[in-house]
């Protein structure tokens, strides 16, 4: 007979099968797929926090939250946008005027908090604090944060320092797909690390788990598998730059892997405190053995905002 805590394992080694290349080739692919992948993702998530939330008693507004969560994550690729609606109207002989990257989150933000309280205004249902609280921080800390992951993604090209790395003042073709080749890998190794810290964790806590990590968030967390989780997910990102990271320093890489095995596992922490608040073991039952789709990506939620600001103003300084 199996016992009750590896049950799980086929499901969740089935679902990581199909799951894992399809998630490669979105991010190496980058762009418009990989956008996709993370609204998807990031839209997902916040129906599940929104639901943790109504669990609390709360009424978000769901629709216009998820509408708005997924123009936060528009703003994080719209300069790839803004340069091809450029050309397009270049090549027809028109000049566009557009707004900035940064003018279009702040115009997007803007008008979601005003919108979130005006519709509360109107609305006769719960608390207009506690619905206009949940609303809003759901999109704050989900869409924005998930956002900053297509950022990081787009700043191979886009933002990219070429004389930096390469030498030369601009980019050959070669050059260009080559830098597209560093930032799909880069992402992919912040997912490997996530991936083997969780891995490492969970069955180093298994093996040799003794002391509690945050017994009063998370019981079966240990500091032992957390020691483990730290010890994989510096080990994978050294790897995945040994194999395909060239530009990337081992120091660096070693930093980035740091990075992730920290504040990967404060992000689970973090959502298994919110779950425990709400009450519920999951924020859904969505993917089979994995929970829902925010329970599998907790932890990237809280380390993509740090890992884009390492990057972008340390790697690529």
């Amino acid at each position: 007979m199996i016992p009750s805590r590896f049950q799980s394992l086929p499901q969740r080694a089935l679902v990581a099968l199909v799951a894992i290349p399809l998630i490669v080739w979105m991010t190496l692919q980058g762009g418009y797929f990989f956008f996709l992948f993370v609204a998807l993702i990031s839209g997902v998530s916040l129906f599940e926090f929104y639901r943790l939330m109504e669990s609390k008693g709360a009424a978000p507004l769901k629709t216009l939250g998820i509408v708005f969560g997924v123009l936060v994550n528009g703003a994080f690729i719209y300069e790839r946008v803004q340069v091809e609606v450029y050309r397009w109207f270049e090549g027809v002989g028109i000049r566009l005027s557009m707004f900035s990257q940064s003018q279009f989150l702040l115009v997007v933000l803007l008008l979601f908090l005003l919108l979130a309280l005006l519709v509360e205004l109107f609305r006769t249902k719960g608390s207009a604090l506690l619905n206009a609280g949940a609303t809003i921080l759901g999109v704050m800390i989900i869409s924005l944060f998930f956002g900053t992951l297509i950022l990081t993604r787009e700043l191979y090209p886009y933002g990219f320092p070429v004389p930096k790395f390469l030498g030369t003042g601009m980019a050959s073709p070669e050059q260009l797909v080559l830098i597209n080749q560093w930032g799909g890998w880069t992402i992919i190794g912040v997912f490997a690390s996530i991936w083997l810290c969780d891995t490492a964790a969970y069955f180093g806590g298994l093996a040799f788990g003794r002391h509690r990590l945050f017994e009063r968030v998370s019981p079966k967390k240990s500091w032992e598998g957390a020691v483990f989780g730290f010890v994989f997910s510096v080990v994978a990102m050294v790897a995945v730059k040994e194999a395909a990271l060239e530009y990337l320093t081992l120091t660096h890489a070693i930093v980035l892997g740091m990075l992730v095995g920290v504040f990967g596992q404060i992000g689970d922490l973090v959502e298994s405190r919110l779950k425990r608040d709400a009450g519920v073991k999951d924020s859904s039952a969505l993917i089979p053995g994995h929970g829902g789709v925010y329970d599998r990506f907790d932890s990237l939620v809280y380390v993509a905002p740090i890992v884009y600001l390492y990057i972008d103003f340390v790697v690529l300084s």
